[in-house]
């Protein structure tokens, strides 16, 4: 549990002074590339370099240090904070729903505005809000107990890595994707030098070791090794969580039976990805980065990797607390918290809700294939559904939204395709029927322990 402590402390406010510091260095620098190439704006009939406005920037980020390294020997009365309504706001869209429903929504505005947001400007305005915001949210004692958390510190400059990465991707994927629109070779292949393996790379791998090396040893002694004590069966860490790369197959848990979530599902990935070269029709965007080429690839692709993998492990980590309860960053996780699910199985809704009836049970004493019988009948809805939408919805694709994908790759291909989409989309909706109508199981049978 983590201990409740609203108050700033004089070391926080020092140590934000410097992460400030910092930020106001790499603006400067940022000044000048803006002074050299982005030239004037026109406002008021005059024309204004744009490097003025992020000098101003800059200057305001020096001046909020200042005050960062000057004013720590008052935290109460210190007045830069995260504001209460903001973190109001977040703590509101830490309800799974609506992070799930952000999450996606973001996504779809990251492919539908991916060349606004690709610019080096956009870019490293985005760098500059994640980095504002993560500082402010450090002057809440909760978000920080949570951030700063030796597991959880490389979760941080995971989600920064995985940003960036996305940005560069998308970045040479709209600037090649304009080449070709233009005529023009693509980056990859008018910028093709290539060097030795001996010696520039393997001088540049050696580089790298060393560096990373001596990263590692660094922060092995700055940051504490998060090690606690022996594990023992009468005291059960609150929450337990796995480690951060298992934190997303663990949330998936929750909506899954563990033979589904930690067996078929990830098998399933496997599959999938050895099955791709094989699957794959379009030889376009073969070696090199590219989006209008390959758009349903790079759509499919990211939706499994951003909002139902990376979303899922930043869930995982900063909103599980104790019991496994959902807590807002901003929120103290108070281990007495409790929230009841009446989870219902999908037979138990349709008979008991909608039929209005009890469900079907074999009488005493019966044969095993008469048991079998009635639990086939009591199921029987939930294995229709689960036909229907694995044996069905592929034909309906193939005849409708699919069509041209079913003419290029023949049945057997696309039958795979289909199924390898269905299940991927199995996670996102067995969530949203967990959080809309608390549906547990589409098909519970737990006397033969199989549950979907």
């Amino acid at each position: 549990m983590l201990e409740h402590h609203p108050d700033l402390t004089a070391a926080v406010i020092y140590g934000l002074g410097w992460a400030y510091l910092l930020m106001f260095v790499m603006n400067a620098f940022w000044v000048k590339r803006s002074y050299d190439v982005d030239g004037n704006c026109h406002m008021f009939g005059q024309a204004i370099p744009m490097a003025s406005f992020w000098a101003l920037y800059a200057a305001v980020l020096g001046m909020v240090s200042i005050a960062h390294l000057t004013g720590s020997d008052n935290p109460q009365s210190f007045l830069i904070r995260m504001p209460d309504a903001i973190k109001d706001a977040f703590n509101a869209a830490s309800d799974p729903r609506t992070f799930f429903a952000l999450s996606t929504i973001g996504f779809i505005v990251v492919i539908w505005a991916r060349e606004f947001l690709v610019t080096p400007t956009m870019g490293w305005i985005l760098l500059n809000l994640s980095c504002l915001y993560l500082t402010l949210s450090m002057t809440d004692y909760d978000f920080r107990q949570i951030v700063t958390k030796p597991d959880n510190v490389p979760i941080v400059g995971m989600l920064f890595i995985v940003g960036f990465f996305t940005w560069l991707s998308f970045n040479r994927a709209v600037e090649n994707d304009r080449r070709v629109a233009a005529g023009q070779p693509i980056r990859e292949r008018e910028k093709n030098e290539k060097v030795l393996v001996w010696p520039d790379l393997v001088y540049s791998e050696l580089i790298c070791m060393v560096a990373l090396t001596a990263f590692l040893i660094a922060w092995g002694i700055v940051l504490q090794a998060p090690l606690e004590e022996p594990a023992s069966g009468a005291k059960t860490p609150n929450p337990s969580k796995a480690p951060w790369y298992f934190l997303g197959l663990q949330e998936m848990l929750v909506y899954f039976d563990p033979w589904m979530a930690g067996v078929v599902l990830p098998s399933m990935i496997l599959v999938g990805l050895m099955a791709i070269p094989y699957i794959d029709f379009n030889k376009l965007g073969n070696g090199y980065y590219t989006f209008k080429e390959r758009p349903f690839a790079i759509i499919t692709f990211m939706f499994g990797f951003l909002p139902l993998w990376v979303a899922m492990i930043v869930l995982g980590t900063f909103l599980r607390g104790p019991n496994w309860n959902f807590f807002g960053p901003y929120e103290y996780w108070d281990v007495h918290k409790l929230e009841l699910l009446n989870n219902v199985n999908l037979s138990e809704w349709f008979w008991l809700d909608v039929m209005q009836r009890p469900l079907p049970v074999a009488p005493a004493n019966s044969e095993w294939y008469v048991q079998f019988g009635y639990i086939l009948l009591r199921e029987s809805v939930g294995i229709l559904v689960t036909l229907a939408y694995l044996f069905l919805l592929p034909p309906v694709m193939a005849a409708t939204i699919f069509r041209s994908f079913f003419q290029k790759m023949g049945f057997i291909r696309f039958m795979v395709l289909a199924n390898l989409m269905l299940f991927m989309a199995s996670l996102p909706l067995k969530m949203v029927l967990r959080w809309a109508i608390n549906l547990k199981y589409i098909v519970s049978i737990p006397e033969y322990f199989l549950n979907l």
